[in-house]
């Protein structure tokens, strides 16, 4: 504090205490203030920060013996005293002052344990806690900055490293870890905006978004992918072919009698995360085809006649119970 001040401030009377006030009743008068008034309960209540500083003020001099009785001696001079430092023989208040750092260290370590109990946490020098304020006096994260970025569909399941251009021109490169999903959330630590005190820089928060493919589509860690096969294939069954996301195939096999949407499974060849890895769903789609030659045509007559039931017939039967 300015030198001037030790004479406009009555400490006493901050901390509301006699003169002779003994160290047990000064120090259980400040712990009362400092936890009525402490940042912490008093969120946003800048009279209340005030109030704060002076409290902890007065007892960071009136805690420590040398120091009080430094402060004493200067107030028996005159609140309304005033010096310069100009004039033969003159006083400045650097001379007045000189011992109180020595005091001020002096006092540092039982101000700190008292603040610590208090608050559960520890703080630096005087008027600048290292921990329990809830950031009062102490320096202050940078804000997040949002971005977007859209990636194809297998970047997004194999992961990639890509450069994003920031609002600001800063280039960042960005891992884009192996698996992640259309709409999620990457987070950069420090990467946001710069602290305005020397705190911490906030964070840089990327939401996905993934390019759909023309075959595949992601169920989970799990892939979909729809195989179509032909009536015949269903009917009689077959070993088909199916794609993967590698780009090899594999063979699996349709039992006969399969139905369209029967799902086939093929074990580990879907997205693989740190979490696991999926598998591929392979969907039965029975194929219709829309122009038959006249051979085919004949071969279809022929082939209903020898099948006459009505696949309806039971879908019927349970509608009609049903009324």
């Amino acid at each position: 504090m300015a030198s001037q001040d030790w004479f406009d401030k009555d400490f006493y009377a901050v901390l509301g205490v006699s003169k002779d006030v003994s160290d047990a009743d000064l120090k259980k008068t400040y712990r009362k203030l400092a936890r009525q008034h402490h940042p912490d309960s008093n969120a946003g209540d800048a009279k209340a920060e005030a109030r704060f500083k002076e409290i902890s003020e007065a007892y960071s001099v009136l805690s420590d013996a040398g120091l009080r009785a430094e402060y004493d001696q200067l107030r028996a001079m005159g609140s309304g005293a005033r010096f310069t430092a100009s004039g033969a023989g003159a006083q400045g208040f650097d001379d007045i002052f000189r011992g109180f750092g020595r005091g001020a260290q002096r006092n540092q370590s039982d101000f700190d344990d008292i603040l610590g109990g208090l608050f559960g946490g520890s703080t630096g020098r005087f008027g600048q806690p290292s921990g329990g304020f809830g950031g009062f006096g102490g320096p202050t994260k940078g804000g997040d900055i949002t971005a977007n970025t859209t990636l194809d569909f297998l970047t997004a399941i194999r992961g990639d490293t890509v450069g994003l251009k920031m609002q600001d021109g800063r280039e960042v490169k960005v891992k884009i870890p192996a698996g992640v999903a259309d709409g999620q959330k990457i987070r950069l630590k420090g990467k946001g905006q710069q602290s305005i005190d020397g705190g911490e820089a906030g964070d840089l928060v990327i939401t996905v978004s993934v390019r759909p493919h023309p075959v595949f589509e992601r169920d989970g860690l799990n892939l979909r992918v729809d195989v179509p096969v032909t009536f015949a294939e269903a009917a009689l069954g077959a070993t088909i072919e199916v794609p993967t996301l590698e780009g090899d195939a594999v063979r699996l096999k349709v039992a006969a009698g399969t139905p369209s949407g029967r799902v086939l499974r093929v074990k580990g060849r879907g997205v693989t995360t740190p979490k696991g890895t999926g598998d591929l769903l392979a969907e039965v789609v029975v194929a219709v085809p829309s122009n038959l030659s006249p051979a085919a045509t004949a071969a279809l007559a022929e082939f209903a006649k020898a099948t006459p039931e009505n696949p309806r017939d039971e879908l019927l039967a349970r509608a009609r119970a049903g009324r």
